[in-house]
């Protein structure tokens, strides 16, 4: 078995830095000693997409935020799902997850980041929700480790009853908000209903081929 190998650290706000890890083809980012995220499993991530955007059916010109870009898999998901006149905005809190998926990932990346549908802006995605009135169709968080969150304090406010409370309004009428975790949270579930959303909860494998840990998806929808 070939030995695992440092590509780079990348800097977080608030929190310990990020390390980004190859290990023979797959590449894996890193806080400290937990695996956040590895190539080799994407199917929870990519189902957060998908999942929502078949959600959203047939809209004229939906525009979603996708909160944390991580590798990408969400946002080339959503890209196979929408036609040429959705919009996408991806906040990444990290400028070096950016770097790496431009230069060690880049042929992962697929040039989604040079996609016209999608602008990138570099910042706490809980700024852009809450600068948003009525303004996505859909906001699909994939943060920290979802609302139990290992990389940094303030992602805690994203799950908050004030942070549903910015999302719920950031959404237009009919808005789903997705939030992807790592495991079921009951209390959770609790506040996004106290928060007036009607949600679904569904468990998908962390690989495609329906295999791995099982992770939670939310879908909250406003009315």
């Amino acid at each position: 078995m070939k030995p695992r190998e440092l590509i780079g650290e990348a800097e977080v706000p608030g929190g310990p830095p990020l390390r980004l890890i190859r290990h023979d083809n797959a590449f894996i980012i890193m806080l400290d000693r937990n695996e956040l995220m590895s190539s080799r499993m994407s199917g929870s991530e990519k189902a957060l997409a998908t999942l929502t955007c078949r959600r959203l059916g047939a809209r004229a010109a939906p525009r979603l935020l996708i909160g944390g870009y991580g590798m990408g898999f969400t946002l080339r998901a959503a890209l196979a799902e929408l036609g040429s006149d959705a919009r996408i905005v991806v906040a990444e809190l990290v400028p070096g997850i950016i770097d790496w998926a431009r230069g060690p990932m880049q042929a992962m990346t697929e040039n989604c980041l040079d996609d016209p549908r999608v602008e990138i802006r570099i910042g706490d995605v809980g700024a852009e929700i809450a600068a948003g009135k009525q303004s996505y169709d859909a906001i699909l968080l994939d943060v920290d480790n979802g609302p139990d969150g290992l990389t940094r304090a303030a992602n805690d406010g994203l799950y908050s009853a004030q942070g549903l409370a910015r999302a719920h309004g950031a959404l237009k009428p009919g808005g789903i908000l997705a939030i992807w975790s790592a495991g079921p949270d009951r209390a959770f579930t609790q506040r996004l209903k106290q928060a007036g959303f009607n949600v679904e909860e569904v468990k998908v494998r962390a690989r495609e081929n329906g295999k791995g840990p099982m992770h939670t998806i939310w879908f909250a929808s406003t009315a």
